[in-house]
């Protein structure tokens, strides 16, 4: 498997036929995703499925200390929701949808990561209920919060 990302990579790299469905899946591969969670949260479950759905590999770890976690891998106390997760360097805090995540990955700013505070309606893995807006933030490595995606409800 590895000798395959590799040769996929490196056609990348130089450009050549490889199809962009196939680039995108060598780049969810070659990022491994780490998730920690409550055993009792479904919603976390349903997320960690969305990213597998979306060609990640998850390991997802439950754990009763969620807090030591979250302040381990410094989530702003107002950024909190139900889950963690590590992916390329970077935090993910809560319900973060993928493009959000490649966007990051693909950007790589000075951040600790990004996170979808609380647990919004309509985000990936709580489709429960009409769907809300709900913004996507990005913790910058002093600390500073912005916005850096906003998702609305499809009229």
């Amino acid at each position: 498997m590895r000798h395959l990302l590799t040769r996929l990579l490196g056609a990348l790299v130089l450009g050549i036929g490889v199809s962009p469905a196939l680039a995108l899946a060598a780049t969810a591969v070659t990022h491994a995703v780490e998730v920690y969670h409550d055993s009792a949260c479904g919603c976390c479950v349903n997320w960690i499925r969305y990213m597998r759905a979306q060609g990640y590999m998850v390991t997802a770890h439950e754990t009763s200390s969620l807090a030591a976690v979250k302040t381990r891998l410094r989530v702003p106390v107002d950024a909190v929701s139900c889950h963690t997760a590590k992916i390329g360097g970077y935090m993910i805090e809560g319900h973060v949808p993928v493009q959000d995540i490649r966007r990051l990955l693909a950007e790589r700013p000075d951040a600790i990561g990004l996170a979808a505070p609380g647990m919004p309606v309509g985000s990936p893995g709580m489709e429960v209920g009409a769907p809300q807006r709900y913004d996507v933030l990005l913790i910058g490595q002093d600390g500073t919060v912005r916005v850096y995606a906003t998702h609305s409800p499809q009229a």
